[in-house]
């Protein structure tokens, strides 16, 4: 199996620019980088940050921009979201009660893909309603399940960012853990590479397609950085799980 991973976008109206950058062409080079060397993924997964600010202006934008994918999308939600816009514009994306999450089983894994978005907040959460539902997805599952969400619930050694992760980890600790199929997290949010295990369970993180942030982990504060946007290819052989970071130039 091969997915891609595509991760905060943060789109506005066409031609807008985000941190002086034109986030819409940076997508387009994405685009055009996976149908060239990736058409047969069985699937890409936008993990969040579809939006810069949540306009119905920058989700229009997206459709047309992922247009050509020629694999099929599962888009997932962010804290810089607005489900009611994006729901608007893609109201074929499937949903459980309201909420931008679903599962879907392909060759010997199950995917997961949550919805994190705490509307007004910057950091993420799920409810018990969101938890209830993952713990019956995972209780069903016959297959090792990969999850895919925005907001990490692990730190990754960066205060500004472990700050506004997932609210409350231990709780979706707790329902993974229940089940013990998990066998890898992939998040957002974080614009970084980043790789590792939280309670027993390997993680990886990815950069953003427009900009990233500062290798500053001795800092207060956040700061935006500049290193080539990137996207996530996830192979899995067997049991094996590999993840490629593949730049945009």
């Amino acid at each position: 199996m091969k997915l891609i991973q595509i991760t905060d976008l943060h789109l506005r109206g066409r031609g807008e620019l985000v941190c002086g950058l034109d986030p819409a062409v940076h997508l387009a080079k994405a685009v055009a980088d996976i149908n060239r060397y990736h058409a047969d993924a069985d699937l890409v997964v936008f993990t969040g940050d579809l939006s810069d600010d949540g306009s119905l202006a920058s989700y229009r934008l997206l459709a047309d921009v992922i247009a050509p994918l020629v694999p099929p999308v599962r888009l997932l939600l962010g804290n810089h979201d607005d489900r009611l816009a994006f729901s608007s514009v893609f109201p074929s994306t499937p949903t459980e009660d309201a909420f931008v999450q679903s599962a879907m089983d392909i060759g010997s894994y199950r995917l997961v893909f949550l919805d994190t978005l705490d509307e007004g907040a910057v950091a993420g959460r799920l409810c018990e309603h969101r938890l209830a539902w993952l713990d019956g997805c995972l209780a069903e599952a016959s297959t090792p399940a990969l999850i895919f969400m925005h907001h990490p619930p692990f730190n990754i050694g960066m205060p500004p960012l472990d700050g506004v992760k997932l609210i409350d980890p231990q709780a979706f600790a707790d329902v993974i853990g229940r089940h013990g199929n998990t066998r890898h997290i992939f998040a957002g949010h974080v614009h970084r590479l980043s790789s590792g295990t939280w309670k027993g369970i390997a993680f990886s993180t990815g950069r953003g397609t427009n900009h990233q942030t500062a290798p500053l982990f001795g800092a207060k504060d956040f700061a935006v950085g500049f290193e080539a946007p990137a996207y996530n290819v996830i192979l899995t052989e067997g049991p094996d799980i590999i993840v490629h970071a593949q730049e945009i130039i």
